[in-house]
Parts: structure tokens; C-alpha cells; sequence
């Protein structure tokens, strides 16, 4: 079950956005910002097909 989810980068702070797998639970990753090219820390927790929490932050 995928849910388009938008935010803000970190970095450029245009909004942009990315696909979530409600269905895997709990999901942490690193992901490159389609703007600017920095990498993104992705966490995001679901249960059932509700989104529970989400974070991007710039990566370390």
C-alpha cells in the first residue's frame, strides 16, 4: 500500500515529496532531495494503512 507523502527538504526547503510502503511498518533510509541533490534521513512509522509519525532530516 503506497501513500505519496509530502515535505519539506532540509536542505533547499522546497517541498517535494515520496512514495511510503504503509504496509512494511516501521522504514528508515537515505534519500537523495530531487532539487538539490542532498541526501535526506527518511523514518516514517505506519500501522494498518495510517501514518503514524515521519521525519526527514539532514543526513549525517
Amino acid at each position: 500500500m503506497l501513500e505519496e507523502h509530502f515535505f519539506q527538504c532540509p536542505y533547499c526547503w522546497e517541498e517535494i515529496s515520496v512514495l511510503l510502503d504503509l504496509s512494511a511498518g516501521s522504514q528508515s533510509y537515505v534519500e537523495d532531495c530531487e532539487v538539490c541533490c542532498n541526501p535526506i534521513s527518511i523514518s516514517y512509522d505506519s500501522r494498518g494503512a495510517e501514518l503514524m509519525s515521519f521525519s526527514a532530516d539532514a543526513s549525517q
